[in-house]
């Protein structure tokens, strides 16, 4: 097991952690929760054993084995699948002792170097890798893709893939769905659904947090507090906890009162769809822990659309998807992922947008957004549509040098020439108070964008986007960077939202308490999706298990062909072989074979030379590779001799 017993945790000055004492016992699955800067990675570091306890005691088994997902981009030619494969480092060392124990010729050595390296899996450590990448989102023709081809989030994948591959008895998660689609998320969580060892993660999706832990632990003001049960029950304990304290708890009841009233209100005119009653309980969900939600220090809202046009916008036979590139010859087509769509988007909808990775959720969503062209068809926009857009790369648009005020002020500017201010305040002092509203208080508003943490860029696009007064949002993952106390402020705001919702996100608690309906983006079409989020899980998890069929049907089929063509190959051969050939080709062969054996013989003198002579421990295993190689070649060379030899004897009978 895992202690901690009165651990004091510094950074620098700072006291992230005082007095902390805590027991994880083998096997439990611990959800590690805590606002941003409360010590999170410091903890985790600890257990890495990056960083020491200043004060008290902490023990891990060392025997323990650990895994956890390297933070470093990779740059490598290797193909996804060997860069994956050597994530399993028990399987890595037995293929090293089995070259060092090739290189001498100690037979015993040799014999539990390979039962090593059986034991490690090497039979089938190739499909485990492919099963995993698949798993996370590559399709079957990546798989011998070299690393540097895939983009950042691709590789950070492989990277997550990469740390799964490694036999461990703890494993370290930080942020895993970062990167995921929700169709990978589901299989991560199945996946670490069945893990055996102790794991340790930190995340800011809720529902992912309860699918996959049993125990939370809890930072919070320099102290660290066990919950037992998943993270839904810590906010039970921890509400329950605060609404004993009753001078707390009064001062909170105007805020409490404000999201009761909206939850009421929604519930009155929610329909019987199964997507609205979701809804309702996901805003019951908010209702009963109210008082944690009312404790945040930061909430916001979107100010009333100054215009509601109805319908928003109309789709007649879009197509969607992507232009050549510039450098592609002259009359090459664009790439159309979405086709023939005819749909309306209404006032008040508030539309969830579901699919798996690459059947274009983002690109409907950017041709929207006016960032691509339509491909084809025609998008009519309402008269007054004013479309606020969060988009996945929308942080990368920042400007780096820029403050905060300077990005404001900007948009002030933009907004002014274009003719769409509505009646927001646009004086400097405004911009601050306005920037305050969402933590950008004091020097942070003259602090360079380029230095802040990804969630803080992602407040601020999202303060941008408030100040605009859309009527329209469009959100592709706007949860990303985003710690818990800030998605549930913009799961409330969103919910009080007058306007239209179009959200594409892996984030299954703001999916719930945010939308009405659903749009399924699949197979080169946009289709309404008629059930909630738990059978959309369903059908992605029945999607990846007919895929896998289909993987392991083809592979079949594949073996059968190839046993096939070795058969009738061999057949061949034995029919050859039967023919009486000329003596004087047959002697020619075997003066070939004789020519080739000596230059073998040669070279392996040579090799076991420099072996003999202690070389470094590359060249050792290069030489011992290369002499195992020539001594194969000879064994077979050998047979080939023997065997026309016989040829010969029987010809000239």
């Amino acid at each position: 097991m895992i202690t901690l017993k009165n651990v004091t945790l510094r950074r620098s000055a700072k006291v992230l952690l005082e007095g902390a004492s805590v027991t994880i016992n083998p096997g439990e699955k611990v959800g590690l929760v805590g606002r941003n800067g409360a010590g999170k990675s410091s903890l985790f570091a600890l257990f890495n054993g990056s960083l020491h306890e200043d004060v008290g005691e902490y023990y891990i088994p060392a025997q323990w084995r650990m895994g956890q997902v390297a933070q470093d981009m990779p740059e490598t030619e290797q193909s996804a699948t060997d860069f994956v494969v050597d994530g399993d480092t028990t399987l890595l060392a037995a293929q090293q002792e089995v070259t060092a124990a090739e290189a001498t010729e100690d037979y015993d050595r040799m014999a539990h170097a390979y039962m090593a390296l059986q034991d490690a899996g090497a039979h089938d450590a190739p499909a485990r890798a492919q099963a995993l990448i698949l798993g996370l989102g590559f399709k079957t023709t990546e798989l011998t893709n070299p690393v540097n081809s895939f983009s950042g989030g691709w590789r950070m994948r492989l990277q997550l893939a990469r740390a799964l591959m490694c036999p461990s008895d703890l494993l370290l998660l930080d942020e895993p769905t970062n990167h995921l689609d929700l169709d990978a998320l589901v299989w991560l969580e199945a996946w670490l659904q069945r893990y055996q060892g102790t794991m340790i993660v930190i995340s800011h999706d809720r529902e992912f947090l309860d699918a996959v832990t049993n125990v939370t632990l809890h930072i919070d003001a320099g102290k660290l507090v066990r919950y037992g049960g998943n993270y839904s029950k810590f906010e039970d304990m921890r509400a329950e906890k605060m609404e004993l304290q009753q001078a707390a708890f009064a001062k909170q009841q105007d805020k409490i009162a404000h999201l009761k009233k909206f939850i009421d209100r929604f519930k009155a005119k929610a329909s019987k769809a199964k997507q609205a009653q979701s809804r309702v309980k996901a805003l019951d969900r908010m209702e009963k822990i109210a008082p944690l939600l009312a404790e945040a220090d930061f909430t916001f809202e979107f100010k009333e659309p100054a215009n509601l046009p109805n319908p928003m916008l109309s789709m007649t036979g879009v197509s969607f998807g992507y232009p050549a590139p510039d450098d592609a010859p002259e009359g090459t087509p664009p790439t159309v992922i979405v086709h023939n769509v005819s749909k309306s988007v209404l006032a008040g909808q508030r539309i969830g947008i579901l699919g798996a990775n690459g059947q274009g959720k983002s690109t409907l969503v950017k041709t929207i957004a006016r960032d691509l062209q339509a491909i084809g068809g025609e998008i009519t926009e309402g008269k007054g549509l004013n479309i606020g857009y969060f988009a996945q790369q929308e942080l990368d648009v920042l400007r780096p040098t820029d403050t905060p005020l300077e990005h404001m002020i900007r948009l002030v500017k933009d907004m002014t020439a274009a003719g769409k201010i509505a009646g927001q305040q646009t004086r400097e002092q405004d911009l601050r108070s306005f920037l305050g509203t969402f933590n950008f208080s004091g020097d942070m508003v003259k602090q360079a964008v380029g230095s802040m943490s990804g969630g803080e860029k992602a407040r601020l696009v999202l303060c941008m986007m408030v100040w605009q007064r859309p009527n329209l949002l469009l959100m592709d993952e706007p949860t990303n960077h985003l710690d818990l106390a800030t998605r549930e402020a913009l799961a409330m705001a969103l919910n009080e939202f007058e306007g239209t919702l179009m959200l594409v996100s892996h984030d299954r608690a703001l999916l719930r308490s945010v939308c009405d309906e659903f749009w399924m983006v699949s197979r080169g079409g946009v289709e309404p999706f008629d059930g909630d989020l738990d059978d959309y899980q369903k059908y992605l998890l029945d999607e990846a298990k007919r895929q896998r069929e289909a993987i392991k049907e083809a592979s079949s089929a594949a073996a059968k062909a190839e046993r096939k063509a070795q058969a009738e190959a061999a057949a061949a051969a034995i029919k050859a072989k039967s023919k009486p050939a000329p003596t004087g080709s047959l002697k020619r062969k075997l003066q070939d074979i004789e020519a080739r054996m000596g230059v073998l013989n040669t070279e392996g003198a040579a090799l076991e030379g420099h072996l003999s002579q202690s070389p470094p421990p590359s060249d050792f295993a290069n030489l011992g590779k290369r002499l195992k190689a020539v001594n194969e070649e000879l064994q077979g060379l050998e047979e080939q001799w023997l065997e026309v030899s016989q040829q010969i004897e029987s010809a000239t009978a």
